[in-house]
């Protein structure tokens, strides 16, 4: 932890893996942040600690460099990286879409790139990180990978290849939930319950139903079928949801996620 570790673009996942580094022991003094705007870049210095700099500086200066930049934004930020980044830096990209080979052929020859997909649950310490080594990155990267974004969550180890999936999975994946428990919200006030109600019913469900299914190691058709009585009201509700399409408009949601993960890789904005 005593490496100096800068991130880049300092949005709310940012934001996020610093607060979460400081909690796991980082100390802010090796913690450097840039912003493009600078009332942000002193809104994390009095918050947080951490040195405001510029991207270059940044770049002559930290071990490791997590860029957290839009994908659209990325080749600009590498354009004024590339001059001022030595070949052993350690570079954490954690753009939806970018391929490793995207950083590799823009910065020195050799310099390690560690792919990661992170998601919004990083802002209460329960991201899904999937982590994916460049070319020359090493097993140490990787480690020294899980080990920041550890402090927010869990991280997993996948093959590059595997990213666009991840990303449809888990990177969008709490937008899914988010969306049912609406739909689900909106039936309850149908039904009669009022919305703050309905609300609650459902989160502490979601959030039961999650334990369960982290803890238990019961295979989720198992989990269903202990809920699902005989001509009771759970079957019926279930028949509805098939009858309707949901499972299949599930996974045509989830090509099209990972099909607009490709289009990112291949720079179409």
């Amino acid at each position: 932890m005593s490496q100096k570790v800068a991130v880049l673009g300092t949005g709310k996942i940012g934001e996020a893996l610093l607060s979460g580094m400081i909690r796991a022991g980082w100390a802010p003094a090796d913690l450097l942040v840039t912003a493009r705007r600078p009332e942000r870049a002193e809104e994390l210095r009095t918050r947080y600690g951490v040195t405001p700099v510029t991207n270059p500086e940044a770049a002559k200066t930290a071990d490791t460099l997590i860029l957290t930049v839009k994908p659209q934004d990325m080749g600009t930020l590498l354009d004024e990286l590339a001059p001022h980044v030595p070949d052993d830096r350690l570079i954490i990209s954690g753009a939806a879409g970018i391929p490793t080979s995207f950083f590799e052929a823009r910065l020195a020859a050799g310099t390690p790139v560690v792919r990661v997909m992170t998601n919004t649950p990083a802002l209460v310490d329960e991201a899904m990180s999937v982590i994916s080594a460049g070319t020359h990155a090493t097993a140490d990267h990787l480690a020294h990978t899980e080990e920041i974004f550890g402090a927010v969550g869990k991280t997993l180890r996948v093959p590059e290849s595997q990213q666009d999936a991840c990303t449809a999975l888990s990177g969008s994946g709490p937008a899914y939930f988010f969306y049912l428990v609406e739909a689900m919200t909106d039936a309850g006030i149908l039904l009669g319950l009022p919305r703050d109600k309905a609300h609650d019913l459902i989160v502490q469900s979601a959030i039961g139903a999650a334990v369960m299914l982290r803890d238990s190691g019961e295979h989720p058709v198992k989990l269903r079928e202990n809920v699902t009585s005989p001509a009771g009201t759970t079957i019926n509700a279930i028949r509805e949801l098939e009858n309707h399409g949901v499972r299949a408009a599930l996974i045509a949601a989830l090509e099209a996620a990972r099909d607009r993960s490709r289009e990112l890789a291949s720079g179409n904005n």
